[in-house]
């Protein structure tokens, strides 16, 4: 590294121990070895990376807006703006923001809820940027298959995103107040996290040691975004979802199961069959299930047990229902009741099918066993708390469903293995009187194979 980054680093004590190194390259490959950065310098070095709206909102923070603008900025308000976004306090976020948005922290001050989310689409739509320009295999492993991130669905999830800061997540208020911003930024995770990954991305943190290379990329892991297990076979997937509805959804989940979504059923590939479904998914662990109806909605749960035939619900109060299109919305469970998730077939005297919340014939999601291709959403789901019904119509036709198992696949227990294993395997001195005797060891050939 040069003096110059070496000059530049020692000048800001906002920066850890080994950010400063990383910071003072991009300023210097921004400001072209200067001790301050040009605005057109740093709008042209940021450009292939990043939404045009956010580099105007981050040269309005730097540069200043109105006659208050300056030409230029110097590398200690450039390392603000990373720190305050990847680790400030609530009040040095607000300020960024408020800055941003050409306006001045006051906590008398409303921001127009419009600015608000357009900051929050651009925030998402750098993230998703970068995610198509990244190397990554977690990445690969979606694209390679399909997966795109659409820039309408790149605009309902930074709306998402937003939609929270006000009381009513379907009526917006025109302004929020500062108390109200304070709060939004104190409990939304995924704002933070989406932040986080766009600023470590634009300094250039995720570099290697001794990368001396103008490039503001390559991207870091996209750490939101779980990687796809299951796909490797196919050479193209009937994608119904895309990269936003996965990281909206995958932001929700616990977080031990973020890291892998692992592939189990698809309509379009399995085709109809309840009895084909149930018996990919049985003992799978916790799963996503999403359902696409005839109208174009998305929707789905994420069940927290893994499914199993029974008379009784299963599942804990982490589960939850979400709508992917036409918008993105989660609502967690109430813990009024325990109905989460239920499976039956078979039966006589008990409904047939796969429920999640609610009661039998009035659920959040109802999927029917026989005929397979007709479910339902109830109008109210005492389950799950903020409840609006999911689906377009109370009954609909499932035009693509599909799960998907999240986290590692759970352990076989070991009564499975026993009823895998054949007697020749748990009695060796059967297997060897066989051998003795020259008798053919039938049902070693009669194994069946283990589940995909």
């Amino acid at each position: 590294m040069g003096n110059t980054s070496k000059k530049l680093a020692a000048k800001c004590t906002l920066l850890t121990k080994e950010e400063p190194k990383y910071v003072a390259a991009t300023f210097r490959a921004a400001s072209k070895n200067s001790e301050r950065i040009r605005e057109e310098d740093l709008i042209k070095f940021w450009g292939p990376q990043i939404d045009p709206r956010l580099a105007q909102y981050l040269t309005n923070f730097l540069f200043g807006a109105g006659q208050q603008k300056s030409p230029t900025v110097d590398f200690n308000r450039f390392a603000e703006l990373y720190v305050y976004n990847v680790r400030g306090t609530v009040e040095e976020r607000m300020i960024v923001i408020y800055n941003c948005l050409g306006m001045d922290y006051n906590e008398d001050v409303e921001l127009p809820y419009q600015l608000l989310k357009e900051y929050c689409e651009s925030i998402v739509s750098t993230y998703m940027k970068m995610l198509k320009s990244s190397s990554s295999k977690r990445v690969r492993s979606w694209q390679d298959k399909g997966f795109r991130a659409s820039a309408s669905n790149v605009q309902a999830l930074g709306e998402a995103v937003a939609a929270t800061v006000g009381g009513d997540l379907d009526s917006p208020q025109h302004h929020c107040t500062a108390a109200q911003l304070s709060k939004w930024l104190q409990t939304n995770v995924l704002l933070r996290q989406l932040a986080e990954l766009v600023y470590v991305n634009l300094y250039g943190i995720n570099k290697k040691p001794g990368d001396e290379s103008p490039a503001p990329l390559p991207p870091a892991a996209p750490s939101l975004l779980p990687a796809a297990d299951g796909l490797e076979a196919m050479p193209d997937y009937p994608a119904v979802i895309d990269l936003s509805h996965i990281v909206w959804v995958n932001s929700h989940l616990p977080h031990k199961y973020q890291h892998k979504w692992r592939f189990l059923f698809s309509t379009n590939i399995h085709g109809e069959s309840f009895s084909t479904m149930t018996g990919r998914i049985i003992d799978q662990g916790p799963s996503v299930i999403i359902v696409e109806d005839s109208s174009g909605y998305i929707f789905g749960g994420f069940a927290t047990a893994a499914w199993g035939f029974g008379p009784n619900f299963t599942g804990t109060d982490e589960a939850f229902l979400f709508t992917c299109a036409p918008k993105m919305r989660v609502y967690p469970a109430t813990s009024y009741n325990d109905h989460y998730q239920y499976l039956n077939h078979h039966t006589k005297t008990l409904p047939n099918g796969l429920l999640m919340g609610g009661q039998f014939q009035f659920g959040g999601i109802w999927v029917n066993a026989e005929p397979f291709g007709e479910g339902a959403s109830a109008e109210s789901c005492s389950t799950f708390r903020g409840y609006r019904r999911l689906s377009k119509e109370p009954s609909f036709r499932i035009r693509s469903l599909e799960v998907w198992g999240v986290g590692d696949k759970p352990a076989l227990d070991k009564d499975d293995d026993e009823r895998d294993t054949s007697i020749l395997d748990t009695n060796p001195e059967a297997k060897a009187i066989l051998d003795m005797a020259g008798r053919t060891r039938h049902s070693e050939g009669l194994r069946e194979d283990p589940p995909l």
